[in-house]
């Protein structure tokens, strides 16, 4: 049996609604909205415009930044717009909107066949990029770039933990598509050379676990059950639980010559590599107990929620908090007509009496959230010193970079204080300010340059 991790929670997973809802394919709406800004990173351009036919997995955004995922069209039709649209991330985000032809025709050479076996690495990690893949558990970093460190990996890590409540996304792939997810894996092992592979799955998913021992079989490939435990499919928990090693605070994965993905990542890799088709769906979780009949869809990105929902009945009851992602790490959302994009692990819809909890109090010390913690980190004065405005001691004495958000210390906090948002507000202020920071060093930099060259000039 694996160790575990410091802290973590164990909350009402909430799976029962969707884990044995085989995936559907959901129908193409009449129009998607296709945003920009899917990724870690700065947000593409279009490159169309309005007026202009295009067809699936046809190239639509782009930009000249290292850390970008390009977009592709998920249907083929006519660009009908490009404006700024609800987005479940940024509140509003250039989008792309494409009315729906009803051929769904793939842009020219695709799909294509590809083996894999005879690629050399540097075709393999083209082939990743151009297919605009970034990681699919939610975290959304674009995919080339994780796998291409700059230290040396020796273990690669999927997970297939599912640990954030109600999502069922995950496990369904690992049911129904385990040979894929497997390809997936041997194509980055070969990437990567490493010399360990483990696929994580927490112990509450027993049919997962066989599926992928049965794909997995006569690979080097092993498959891991793991303690049942929030928040398992955490990246360094990950790593922690499985080889031992901890990654150092504000360090990566890479430090300890390790690589994480997801399962959904992985799958979507081998289609962009042996098929060349760019990431244009995913499968989602739409689900909770405002939805009539929660279900997986294989959904086209930029599909509106309020699509997705009507497709499984409507709502059964008036959700009070409509949630993109899963009740711990999810975010809120004002309108049910935010698009599906790479990262929607799940559609979450609850009523009053799942997430109404009385009101905020102030904090009464009493360490529950400390416990809690899987970082070692003492949220309660995290959220003390943000409501005081005093982020520098956030960062500087108590390590607010190392939060990874998890949402453990708002689940057990009997006072109701939602420190998760606290912290995430002391964080966005600090990057708002090393931003600015940077810019103004450009900034700085470009003038020095500028009245040198005019200095050359003069001589």
């Amino acid at each position: 049996m694996f160790e575990s991790f410091l802290g973590g929670i164990h909350p009402k997973d909430g799976k029962e609604l969707a884990k044995d809802k085989p995936i559907e394919d959901m129908p193409v709406p009449q129009e998607l909205v296709v945003p920009m800004g899917q990724h870690i990173g700065a947000p593409c351009t279009p490159t169309v415009k309005v007026g202009d036919e295009v067809k699936r997995g046809q190239l639509i955004g782009t930009s000249p930044a290292f850390m970008h995922a390009d977009i592709h069209a998920p249907v083929s039709g006519k660009v009908v717009k490009i404006e700024p649209r609800p987005h479940s991330g940024m509140g509003s985000c250039m989008a792309v909107v494409i009315q729906n032809d009803g051929k769904d025709e793939w842009a020219d050479g695709l799909p294509l066949t590809r083996n894999w076996q005879t690629m050399e690495n540097e075709e393999i990690l083209a082939a990743i990029q151009s297919a605009g893949i970034v990681g699919m558990g939610g975290a959304t970093f674009p995919a080339h770039i994780k796998l291409k460190p700059s230290k040396p990996v020796d273990i690669l890590i999927l997970n297939g933990a599912e640990c954030e409540p109600y999502l069922t996304a995950d496990y369904r792939l690992m049911l129904e598509e385990g040979a894929k997810i497997i390809t997936g894996t041997q194509i980055l092992q070969k990437l990567l050379g490493v010399k360990r592979t483990v696929i994580g799955i927490e112990d509450n998913k027993p049919e997962a676990i066989k599926a992928m021992e049965r794909a997995a079989n006569g690979t080097n490939i092993e498959v891991a059950a793991l303690k049942t435990k929030y928040p398992q499919g955490a990246e360094k928990m990950l790593i922690k639980v499985i080889s031992g090693r901890e990654v150092p605070m504000g360090g990566l994965p890479m430090d300890v010559g390790a690589v994480v993905q997801n399962v959904g990542t992985v799958a979507a890799i081998a289609d962009a590599v042996e098929h060349g088709l760019p990431l244009t769906e995913r499968i989602t979780t739409v689900t909770g107990d405002a939805i009539k009949e929660p279900k997986n869809l294989r959904i086209r990105i930029g599909t509106p929620y309020q699509a997705a929902i009507d497709y499984c009945g409507g709502f059964a009851a008036q959700p009070k908090k409509l949630i993109a992602g899963g009740p711990m790490m999810g975010m809120a959302q004002a309108t049910a007509e935010v698009p599906v994009m790479k990262g929607s692990s799940g559609i979450l819809a609850l009523t009053a009496e799942k997430v109404d909890h009385g009101p905020e109090m102030n904090c009464i010390r009493c360490g529950k959230c400390v416990k809690a913690c899987p970082m070692g980190l003492v949220p309660s004065m995290l959220s003390i010193l943000s409501e005081r405005q005093a982020y520098e001691a956030c960062r500087d004495e108590y390590g607010l970079m190392n939060c990874v958000e998890c949402g453990c210390c708002t689940f057990v906090c009997p006072a109701k204080r939602n420190i998760v948002q606290y912290i995430k507000n002391a964080k966005c202020v600090i990057r708002a300010e090393q931003m600015k920071a940077k810019a103004a060093a450009e900034a700085k930099k470009k003038a020095q340059e500028a009245a040198e060259a005019k200095k050359e000039a003069e001589r």
